[in-house]
């Protein structure tokens, strides 16, 4: 069955990275400026807050947002490193705003590559966010590291008593620069992966599994390392967010630039969308009305911007 073209939203956005919805508003982030946005029914677009302290250098800045009881969660690159932050988000509709910044969790290692960055509420209440090795491929074996990480903590930035490695944060390791995590109906998690020079991945999660990097890239079948479902060359790929919906698990592509479907019953197989239609894809997100959205990420510097770059999309996945 041939869908139909995704619907534009919102144009003219600058380096957006994450999408996440408050009482069905929708909030962007933008990288290198350090502004959140709102988003009315209209596609009129409106500064909501500016996220001070996040510097937007290579592929650092604002990166992954998530919504929490009334509170907008920050992913960002600062002085000191990587950290998150919660504030409140006051107002209606229109006229929303940011309250004061509390800080979550900082001195997350920075760099000027592979920061990770996604952040998301999984089905039991806690925090995930997705962490990289910030250039130094050593620590993502390290647990003592937050880098190369899938961490995991409360809402307050604690370690919860249930994680696998008593009294830190650290859910699973072994990764080079994650940037997606999502989870089906029965709980499962899945996340996105940038390899190096020769696969990408889409993993299944497990407490305490040790992904592999840097000593495996990809399917290696080697003892004591987790091997992804799918790999595909960074050149087809480069995954970033990821989304579940209607059975299928959605993943957005920046140097691929398509969007890539695998069904949840046959994790080895794939099908492709919007193939060099729109350019680099960076973020898709499960919509209060079922469908998808899409941000698109070419302006970013690595792109090719057109007239109406950055973009957002809509695309209904039943």
């Amino acid at each position: 069955m041939t869908r139909p073209d995704p619907e534009v939203l919102a144009t003219g956005l600058d380096a957006p990275w994450s999408i996440a919805f408050h009482e069905g508003i929708p909030l962007v982030s933008e990288r290198d400026s350090a502004h959140i946005l709102e988003l009315n029914a209209g596609g009129n677009i409106r500064e909501i807050g500016t996220i001070e302290g996040a510097g937007g250098r290579g592929e650092g800045g604002l990166l992954g947002i998530a919504v929490q009881d009334g509170y907008l969660y920050t992913y960002f690159t600062g002085d000191g490193g990587n950290r998150i932050e919660r504030r409140e988000v006051t107002g209606e509709p229109g006229s929303l705003a940011l309250g004061e910044a509390e800080t979550i969790l900082d001195s997350i290692p920075a760099g000027p590559v592979h920061n990770g960055g996604r952040i998301a509420f999984g089905p039991d209440g806690m925090l995930y966010a997705t962490t990289g090795d910030a250039g130094n491929r050593d620590s993502a074996q390290d647990r003592d590291s937050l880098s190369g990480k899938i961490l995991r903590m409360t809402p307050d930035g604690t370690a919860p008593e249930d994680n696998p490695f008593p009294g830190t944060l650290v859910y699973s390791y072994g990764h080079r620069n994650p940037q997606g995590i999502a989870w089906d109906s029965n709980g499962v998690l899945y996340a996105s992966e940038f390899g190096q020079n020769t696969w990408d991945e889409l993993n299944v999660i497990e407490a305490g599994g040790n992904y592999g990097w840097p000593e495996v890239e990809g399917i290696g079948g080697e003892e004591g390392f987790t091997d992804p479902m799918q790999q595909w060359t960074p050149g087809e790929a480069s995954p970033s967010g990821i989304a579940v919906a209607e059975g299928s698990l959605y993943i957005a592509n920046l140097r691929g630039e398509r969007l890539r479907e695998v069904p949840l019953d046959n994790l080895g197989a794939s099908t492709e969308q919007l193939a060099g239609e729109y350019g680099r894809l960076r973020d898709v997100v499960n919509a209060p009305d079922g469908s998808v959205w899409i941000l698109t990420n070419n302006t970013d510097g690595r792109g090719r911007p057109g007239q109406d770059d950055d973009r957002i999309l809509r695309l209904e996945t039943d």
